[in-house]
This record gives structure tokens, C-alpha cells and sequence, in this order.
């Protein structure tokens, strides 16, 4: 069983492996142009994925606080083009019962300096799960996407990645890591699937049926050699009220 000083080890190394400038996803696929138009890129102290969930906030994982710098629009980051936007953080919305040892309710929402323009912009927010959404379901395909590394201390793309990955059954997924989890999290791929997330793509959302559910959280000590143990997501549905009180409000 891994121990709490196992754990804090691998939360330091998580949060250094943000640094490293990587773009890609564990054995995906280059996405589709302006398939993902809900995708952002953060930028700043290290970089991180996001995902457009209203015109004024994008939402990301709490451990990417400190990103300063926005990027929408775009799936290439070395092509910028008519609708490519990039936009200034103007407030940082932790959650307020983040907890940085355990990375329990890891889940942020960034304000923009300005609107985002959508429309004629390949630019449009994502679903979010409603009041009452139905429970995920065990092998249950859905999809992630980000600009982390290939594999652990890989090379890097500049172009989107995106790859299918199953759901896990939560009560395996805790028997499978051998210690608790924090109790708002999903679990999808990096185990019994060569496919997963790296470094470089916290903070992106897991979809499932055009719905973002999840926002990545953390893997096994920053390894992304797969299969190993379960990759592990914010569970968005577990923060509604919070969310809906931020985004009426537009202020945290």
C-alpha cells in the first residue's frame, strides 16, 4: 500500500512534470480541426489544459493555479490564425476546499479579462453534466484530450491530441491504487488500455456523450507508461452548485 509520504512525493514530481512544455496524449490521435472548439491551453507558470465552459470562465484543475495566460481557438499552438484568442486571467477560482496533499476537490474555474468571442470564432463552450446526471457506467468509452507529453519524459507535438479511454468502476479503481482516493473523483483509462493522459494535460476534460464529466487530475507518480493504475479526474457533477453559483455571479 502506498504510503502518505509516497503520495506527497508523487504530488511534488506531478506538479514539476507541469513544466515540462509537452504536447500530447498517451497513444492518441492528432483531433480533427475545430472538433474540440471548447479546448483552451493555459499558460504561465507552466502550462496545463483547460476547457471553455462559459463566455467569461474556463474551467481547469485547482493544481494549475498560478496560469496566467489563455489560448483559444486554435488546436495547432504553433499556427496562430484569425481564430486563435488569447486572453488574460483576470481571477483564479480554487475551489475553496482544494487540498494540495491530497488533491481532493482539484477541480478551478479561470475568469477571462474579456469575453470570449464565439459566433463566427471556432470558439463554443462544452456541456456540463445536468442536476441530476446518470452515473457513469464501467467501460464506458469516452474521450480525452491535451497538449501533455507522449510518454514519461517524452517528446512533445504541438498539435491536439485526443484518445478514447474506458471508465473504471470506482470501488476497483480504489482497490486497484491500494489507499483512499479523494471521494469526488472518476477513473478512465491508464489501466488495461495502453491509453491515458501525461503530463502537460491536466486540467482537460474528460467527455463522455458531448458532456464534459471530469477534469484530469493525476496519474501513478507521473509515470504514463501504460498499463499501470488508473488515471484519476475531478468529478465535475460533485461541484454543480458551486459552479452554477460562480458562473451566475461572474465573480468567486
Amino acid at each position: 500500500m502506498h504510503t502518505l509520504h509516497t503520495y506527497l512525493l508523487f504530488h511534488v514530481l506531478f506538479c514539476l512534470g507541469q513544466k515540462v512544455h509537452g504536447h500530447d496524449i498517451i497513444n492518441g490521435k492528432k483531433a480533427k480541426k475545430n472538433s474540440m472548439q471548447y479546448m483552451a491551453h493555459l499558460t504561465g507558470r507552466g502550462g496545463c489544459g483547460g476547457f471553455l465552459v462559459s463566455e467569461d470562465f474556463v474551467m481547469s484543475a485547482a493544481h494549475c493555479a498560478g496560469l496566467t495566460e489563455v489560448t483559444l481557438g486554435t488546436h495547432n499552438l504553433n499556427k496562430i490564425d484569425r481564430n486563435t484568442m488569447i486572453y488574460s486571467v483576470e481571477k483564479q477560482c480554487q475551489h475553496p476546499n482544494y487540498d494540495n496533499n491530497t488533491l481532493s476537490n482539484d477541480i478551478m474555474l479561470l475568469k477571462l479579462s474579456r469575453k470570449a468571442q464565439m459566433g463566427k470564432k471556432k470558439i463554443k463552450p462544452v456541456k456540463l453534466p445536468s442536476k441530476n446526471p446518470k452515473p457513469l457506467k464501467a467501460k464506458q468509452k469516452c474521450t480525452v484530450a491535451g497538449w501533455g507529453l507522449t510518454k514519461t519524459a517524452g517528446n512533445s507535438a504541438d498539435e491536439l491530441q485526443v484518445v478514447d479511454v474506458p471508465v473504471i468502476d470506482l470501488k476497483e479503481c480504489k482497490n486497484l491504487w491500494g489507499r483512499s482516493l479523494p471521494p469526488e473523483v472518476i477513473c478512465a483509462g491508464g489501466y488495461n488500455t495502453p491509453k491515458g493522459i501525461c503530463q502537460g494535460d491536466s486540467g482537460g476534460p474528460l467527455v463522455c456523450k458531448g458532456v464534459a464529466v471530469g477534469v484530469v487530475s493525476f496519474n501513478n507518480k507521473s509515470n504514463c507508461d501504460y498499463p499501470d493504475l488508473p488515471n484519476v479526474y475531478t468529478d465535475i457533477s460533485k461541484f454543480l452548485p458551486w459552479i452554477n453559483d460562480i458562473l451566475k455571479k461572474k465573480k468567486c
